[in-house]
């Protein structure tokens, strides 16, 4: 399969925008540091993990507080147990797998068209494309490893109607750039371009390009033009100062300096670095803006626990000497690394875990969220999902 693809450069503003990990301290100038053992962190995801294992519904769905985005929740905790290793077929978590895939492949959930989110449920019904590009993102992952013959062929199917429908769903409008060439531009919003009036927004192009890249990844077909489209929206989103701007469709048509999104800029460099792409000069911007705009750290400021979230995959792909390649000028006690990035953020993810149940409370989503979240951060070095790969 292959493990790197040009399309990517984001990968999900999870849900609602307000996502719910613990802020870790600054990665460039912590003023102390801690020190965690790696047997912690190994019982840290166990613990995490069985706790998704009790939360999982006796159909094979997760949700969040309330029963609210089934599909984002069963994804995003399915993928927790894949990065653990489990599959359908083996590993110590493979019935919440199966269970959670059956769910996705239930009749009364397919439709004709691809849409994979639930619009019967009065919180996926106004925004379906956030379960669409997730609930991709778990699918190609789990098809990347289904040896079944005739499960493989369930699968593939459902993936490519859910990848057409994403690429139908995108909106495309024509932006002139700097030097006065004009460009076919591509997001995504909420819903569909057609359902949503043509309107798209950063953390949604960010999902749906996720979901995307995995089922490239998995030997899905994805068309050429759906992610050429998405990278000139990103370019047309970006400030000259480098970060992102939340919407294309909202603005002025032109990016302007002070309305840059620090999580979403944050977002967009961890799928672009994850594909192996740190020559190129956009992602270069993105990372050059976060790390010097990003203050994770001391204090809650918006979004942070989505800036870790993302920033952690983004740094994960960096490893501790990439961001010396991109910055050869920089000197090296300022370089943005892995090690760095760990020391600083995961003693904090550890001391937030409920002792009791073994999942993570904290955020308004509910624990399902935010340990799947976790878990995430937690399992990066295992290194298994290609999606997740350096």
């Amino acid at each position: 399969m292959p493990r790197s693809w040009l399309l990517a450069v984001l990968a999900t503003a999870v849900v609602a925008g307000v996502l719910a990990v613990p802020a870790a301290p600054s990665v460039r100038a912590a003023e102390e540091k801690h020190s965690y053992q790696k047997k912690d962190v190994e019982k840290a995801i166990t613990n995490g993990l069985e706790f998704l294992k009790k939360q999982q519904q006796q159909d094979g769905h997760w949700e969040a507080q309330g029963g609210q985005y089934p599909t984002t929740m069963t994804a995003l905790a399915g993928m927790s147990f894949l990065m653990e290793g489990s599959t359908l077929k083996e590993g110590k978590y493979s019935d919440q797998v199966t269970k959670a895939v059956k769910w996705f492949l239930s009749p009364a959930r397919l439709s004709a068209e691809g849409k994979i989110g639930d619009v019967r449920n009065p919180s996926e019904s106004v925004r379906y494309m956030y379960g669409q590009g997730f609930g991709t993102l778990f699918l190609a992952s789990v098809y990347g490893e289904e040896e079944d013959k005739e499960q493989r062929q369930k699968l593939e199917k459902l993936l490519k109607k859910s990848v057409e429908f994403i690429c139908k769903a995108q909106t495309s409008k024509k932006h002139k750039k700097a030097e006065g060439k004009e460009v076919e531009i591509g997001g995504w919003g909420y819903v569909s371009a057609a359902d949503g009036g043509n309107f798209d927004e950063g953390s949604v192009t960010i999902t749906a390009l996720q979901g995307l890249r995995a089922a490239k990844n998995a030997g899905i077909p994805v068309p050429k033009e759906a992610i050429d489209k998405a990278v000139a929206y990103l370019e047309a989103c970006t400030t000259p100062k480098g970060g992102i701007i939340y919407s294309y469709a909202g603005g002025s048509g032109a990016a302007l300096n002070g309305q840059e999104r620090p999580p979403l800029t944050a977002a967009a460099i961890c799928c672009g670095f994850s594909a192996g792409q740190y020559k190129s000069e956009l992602p270069k911007k993105w990372i050059k803006f976060c790390k010097d705009s990003i203050p994770i750290g001391k204090g809650r400021q918006n979004h942070d626990e989505y800036q870790t979230y993302y920033f952690s995959q983004a740094v994960y792909a960096l490893g501790d000497d990439k961001y010396g390649q991109m910055f050869p000028n920089d000197a090296k006690d300022t370089w943005l690394t892995w090690s760095k990035f760990k020391e600083s953020s995961i003693p904090g993810i550890l001391e937030s875990q409920d002792k009791g149940s073994g999942g993570w409370s904290q955020g308004y989503i509910g624990p399902v969220f935010t340990t799947s979240v976790n878990l995430t951060i937690l399992q990066l070095d295992k290194g298994i999902l290609p999606i997740y790969q350096k």
